[in-house]
């Protein structure tokens, strides 16, 4: 199923289900940063290895796009 697809879901938990992983993703994330751990993902079908540095670059770099689109910067 893709993600469009979900929005337009009979049942509700699967209409919600997309928002809890997005939910989950971002607290392993949180998790990860506070016992300064990595992570495991997937990109472009690839299994991938974070560590915590990464994931703060990663942060970072999402905060400055922000800023950016925000005009703050």
């Amino acid at each position: 199923m893709m993600p469009q697809d979900l929005h337009t879901a009979k049942d509700a938990d699967l209409r919600a289900s997309l928002q809890a992983l997005k939910r989950a993703t971002m607290l392993a994330r949180e998790i990860a940063l506070e016992t300064n751990t990595g992570i495991v993902v997937v990109r472009n079908n690839q299994i991938i290895r974070l560590s915590a540095q990464q994931l703060r670059r990663e942060r970072q770099k999402d905060n400055i796009a922000l800023d950016l689109f925000d005009g703050d910067a």
